[in-house]
């Protein structure tokens, strides 16, 4: 089932109109009809107006690789085997949700629980459902990088991080220890922790995975001191082996107040979040959403392509296809 947590998360827009105007990570936007798109040919209407054509397939891009590597496998197959036109949309967390209500968003295919979010649009709006789990599994906390683990090796006990908070000053932490974030829309707790747990420490946003794994390679590479936010699956782990600090261990209802939060993050059974109309609609791209699932070896593969390969998204994609054509031939099972 999915994960559940409570998270604090930016505050939600609420009118269509508004939210035809806020802008997502990468430039595109909910009301955007320029984005990034395939040279397939289309028939009309978002989620292909039925049948067997497929038509414009709208897919919403969240700002970690983990979640380019779905999209970059899922709009390849879409292109190829159903003659999608794909359409990805660069949007934040919050803003894609908006447009499963505008009809501007067919998909997001990595969701992180959000229970605010699925209440409103899909247990109240019920313009949007539960698409089924990705198959990955979705792990959140804090790290310290390997050096420190081995030289300190009670560090990974959250009891003992006041012993160590003059370790992770920094110019940006205001003579507190700091906790490095990325970007201010992942779902963390972490300001709520630091606060709840009586930690002399303070949470600094890095602004993006990007700068996240920059500091984690250079904290081992130099042996300097890092304490930070970060998440698996992720393709970096396989580089730099991160060890996990020991939060006070999750249990149901915990995180149910975003304010009082005091224990670690749960684990995550990641699904897919797919609108209504488009799960209704008899697009063979629905269809491809509902039985796509693979694994975080699987996930992570594809983000090392686009990563460390630097292959385009489109050419990672299609080189997983390439690679794995008895899993494709079970997403597009009827």
């Amino acid at each position: 089932m999915r994960g559940l947590r409570t998270a604090r998360v930016t505050a939600l827009v609420a009118s269509a109109a508004v939210a035809l105007v806020l802008s997502g990570c990468g430039g595109a936007k909910v009301g955007d009809t320029g984005a990034a798109s395939s040279a397939a040919p289309a028939a009309s209407g978002s989620g292909g107006g039925g049948g067997a054509e497929c038509g414009t397939f709208n897919i919403a891009i969240n700002n970690w690789v983990g979640y380019e590597a779905n999209a970059a496998v899922v709009g390849y197959v879409a292109e190829r085997d159903l003659k999608c036109k794909v359409v990805k949309k660069d949007l934040k967390e919050e803003v894609a949700w908006q447009g499963f209500e505008s009809g501007e968003v067919d998909v997001v295919l990595e969701n992180w629980g959000h229970p605010d979010l699925v209440k409103k649009y899909i247990d109240e709006k019920q313009v949007a459902v539960d698409a089924g789990l990705t198959g990955n599994k979705g792990v959140i906390g804090w790290y310290v990088p390997p050096w420190m683990a081995a030289k300190y090796p009670d560090i990974t006990d959250w009891k003992n991080l006041n012993k160590y908070a003059d370790l992770f000053k920094t110019t940006e932490s205001g003579g507190k220890g700091q906790v490095l974030d990325g970007d201010r829309a992942f779902v963390t707790n972490d300001e709520a922790l630091v606060k709840n747990l009586n930690l002399n420490y303070k949470v600094v946003y890095s602004g993006s995975e990007t700068a996240l794994i920059t500091a984690f390679r250079q904290a081992e590479k130099q042996k300097k001191p890092l304490l930070g936010y970060f998440y698996e699956p992720q393709w970096f782990l396989s580089e730099v082996k991160l060890v996990k600090v020991n939060l006070p261990p999750y249990t149901d209802g915990c995180d149910a107040d975003p304010a009082k939060v005091a224990c670690d993050y749960p684990p995550y059974e990641l699904n897919k979040i797919a609108s209504k109309k488009f799960m209704d609609s008899g697009s063979p791209a629905a269809k491809l959403v509902k039985n796509f699932t693979w694994t975080n070896d699987d996930q992570n593969l594809v983000a090392k392509y686009i990563t460390v390969d630097k292959l385009s998204a489109a050419d990672a994609g299609k080189k997983w296809v390439e690679e794995n054509p008895d899993k494709v031939k079970a997403w597009l099972a009827g």
